[in-house]
């Protein structure tokens, strides 16, 4: 590399981080977990500090969580101190739930539903990836099964496809699939008597 331009780089890029007020070591940097890369969430909350809802917000893998949060009342609570760390399933997961199924969670005759749903896979304080253990880690809303082996962590029936998505108030551990309590799943098929709901 030619010294002189290399020198005009070098200080360019100086000079842009301490206006934008950043060092380069807090650069985001490009993750990768079980061979897959990691989604731009992770850059997002390093660069920006986001507690757990700015972090579901500013990411397109999180769109419909982040919807559901605000319509279920619970940004202001996910957005405090905590901390909590968020099993949070991304936006196919979402998809692959029944069209019904989304739309009789955003009524709100059933904001009680949603908020047991959500709150189900909150988790009180920071639990990083390693510190999971095969058995129970109780949620806002109940206990979920976890399951650890070599090839990553399994919640209930889904897969953490993403951990450790660093937020100012906590974690986020992108999952494969929306856990349901049965509990919550009988009393929405019992409200929305639609056949082939789940």
């Amino acid at each position: 590399m030619n010294t002189p331009v290399y020198k005009s780089v070098s200080r360019a890029i100086a000079v842009l981080t301490g206006i934008i007020g950043i060092s380069a070591s807090s650069l985001p940097v490009q993750a990768e977990i079980s061979g897959n890369p990691a989604t731009n969430s992770i850059e997002i909350a390093q660069a920006t500090n986001s507690n757990i809802v700015e972090a579901a917000k500013n990411s397109s893998q999180f769109s419909t969580l982040a919807d559901l949060i605000q319509t279920a009342g619970l940004a202001n609570t996910l957005a405090g101190d905590g901390p909590f760390t968020v099993f949070a399933p991304n936006n196919a997961a979402f998809n692959a739930l029944p069209e019904e199924t989304i739309n009789a969670l955003k009524m709100p005759e059933n904001r009680d539903l949603l908020v047991e749903i959500l709150k189900y896979h909150v988790v009180p304080g920071r639990v990083p990836a390693s510190a999971l253990r095969t058995g129970a880690v109780d949620t806002l809303n109940g206990g979920l099964a976890v399951r650890v082996n070599p090839d990553g962590v399994v919640v209930n029936d889904g897969s953490v496809v993403t951990p450790d998505i660093p937020a100012s108030n906590g974690l986020i551990h992108e999952v494969n699939r929306v856990m349901i309590p049965s509990s919550v799943r009988d009393r929405l098929a019992a409200r929305m008597p639609v056949r082939g709901l789940w």
